[in-house]
């Protein structure tokens, strides 16, 4: 590509400070974006579906700094409030009008997944979106992604103008199956798509992770969790950037002490981070060792373990994003609910679990 943001950190606009009345603090955003560019930051990520952020980064950003200083990102929704192809075509002339921007260095079409990526090609938005480079409007796009690495080959094959992926990848998800962020990263990579990262804190689960993941990085020293969790994912290969979604100066000014002068995390922070996964992997409510014995003779289909993990990672997190791991999880396959009881499952389990019920159980908590 023809723009590489200078400094990896890229500075997210989906959780801009707010006021008591829930409007969008521009002061506070005004102070983070000087911090920022002064730093030598230049990447900004929003979308048409953030509300308020479009409208802010007009006055924060696009209003006080010279268009060619920095680059500016959004995103086209052809789900939820779109409802046919004409909608989604006005998109980017609302934005553009929101912003002020004139044009957008980066447009992706925005978190598709296994519920709706055929939208996308109902309305020819894929075609659309080269029609909208060949006039100006934008100068790359992509898309960001939230679904199985079957799905992700699939479209990067169909789509191979495609100039990068916007991914999911933090240390927590690296090989969650709910989330299959390497093997994601790995697709990327083989078709020669430099990779954005999105959720690098996961949503701020990992700025303030469980106890035991407390323990292991306090070991080391009085570096902030989310300072570990940014560093590893912009430690590895063909990362354009990392999108940090700062809520606060604060915020910023510990994102900006490490990475400003980025050094990639070395051997021995590695370690720390694999302990600290497995910190999480050990906080387990189901002792399910994902032996898969249970699923060779399972006459469903139903990827016991993979739900088994789900159910265990979901301490702390938002339920739309254990939903959709289990929706991830289940693609294809059978699901907790559909368990007839046969026993199969629980006549081969090494650890004796008591697996209908647990399945049972499951299918309460996500099948809503």
């Amino acid at each position: 590509m023809d723009f590489v943001p200078a400094m990896k950190l890229g500075f997210g606009l989906m959780r801009l400070p707010r006021l008591d009345d829930n409007t969008i603090d521009i002061a506070q955003t005004s102070d983070m974006v000087d911090r920022f560019m002064e730093a030598g930051g230049t990447y900004f990520d929003t979308a048409y579906a953030y509300e308020g952020s479009e409208e802010a980064i007009r006055k924060a950003l696009v209003e006080r700094y010279p268009r060619e200083s920095y680059t500016l990102t959004t995103k086209l929704i052809a789900f939820g409030a779109c409802k046919n192809e004409e909608m989604a075509r006005q998109e980017i002339y609302t934005s553009l009008e929101r912003t002020g921007a004139g044009y957008f260095d980066y447009y992706l079409l925005h978190a598709l997944q296994r519920s709706n990526y055929k939208i996308y090609d109902e309305y020819h938005l894929w075609d659309y979106v080269k029609e909208l480079k060949e006039k100006g409007l934008i100068r790359h796009y992509g898309f960001s992604f939230h679904a199985d690495p079957d799905l992700l080959e699939q479209l990067l094959e169909a789509h191979p103008d495609v100039e990068f992926v916007q991914l999911q990848i933090n240390y927590a998800d690296w090989d969650n199956p709910g989330v299959s962020a390497r093997k994601n990263w790995e697709i990327c990579k083989k078709h020669g798509k430099p990779v954005i990262v999105m959720e690098p804190v996961k949503g701020g689960i990992l700025a303030d992770p469980i106890d035991t993941v407390k323990a292991v990085f306090d070991r080391e020293g009085n570096a902030s969790y989310a300072s570990w969790a940014i560093r590893y994912v912009a430690s590895k290969e063909n990362m354009l950037a990392v999108l940090s979604g700062m809520s606060s100066l604060a915020q910023m000014e510990d994102n900006l002490s490490f990475m400003k002068d980025f050094v990639p995390l070395s051997e021995h922070e590695q370690e720390v981070v694999e302990k600290a996964v497995e910190a999480i992997n050990q906080d387990k409510s189901i002792p399910c060792t994902s032996c898969h014995y249970c699923t060779k003779g399972c006459p469903m289909g139903i990827p016991i373990p993979e739900i088994f993990n789900v159910e265990n990672r979901k301490k702390g997190s938002p339920e739309f994003r254990t939903l959709r791991e289990y929706s991830i999880v289940t693609q294809d396959k059978g699901r907790a609910g559909d368990c007839v009881a046969c026993g199969q499952c629980e006549s081969v389990c090494p650890q004796h679990l008591p697996i209908i019920e647990l399945l049972q159980q499951c299918a309460v908590n996500f099948e809503k």
